[in-house]
């Protein structure tokens, strides 16, 4: 009994296992990974990068840390931020996260 068991489970003399057969899931996995994490992942920082570099004088922005402000001076590395009537804050770009000129006012 055992050894007819132990039989069916060795594969049949001649045939032999095609290796692109056995990681083809693996392939699969990666590009599946590619295509729905990474890709867009990598579409979002240049989006984002784009942004950081488009910023001008005047602009509406949010820091990550939630201050909403205006950009009253654009540096290289980092910008000058109007928080207030003459309250400025200096901010990296890096913490910039949004434009607010298309957000709807709250109440």
């Amino acid at each position: 009994m055992l050894n007819s068991i132990l039989l069916m489970m060795q594969p049949a003399e001649g045939t032999e296992a095609n290796p692109l057969m056995s990681f083809l899931p693996l392939l699969l996995i990666i590009v599946v990974f590619y295509f729905f994490m990474i890709r867009p992942q990598m579409r979002r920082q240049k989006e984002t990068r784009k942004f950081r570099e488009g910023l001008s004088k005047g602009d509406k922005v949010v820091t990550t840390g939630g201050i909403y402000g205006k950009i009253a001076e654009v540096k290289e590395t980092h910008i000058i931020l109007e928080i207030a009537k003459d309250v400025q804050i200096k901010v990296d770009k890096n913490g910039i996260v949004k434009d607010m000129s298309d957000a709807q006012p709250q109440r």
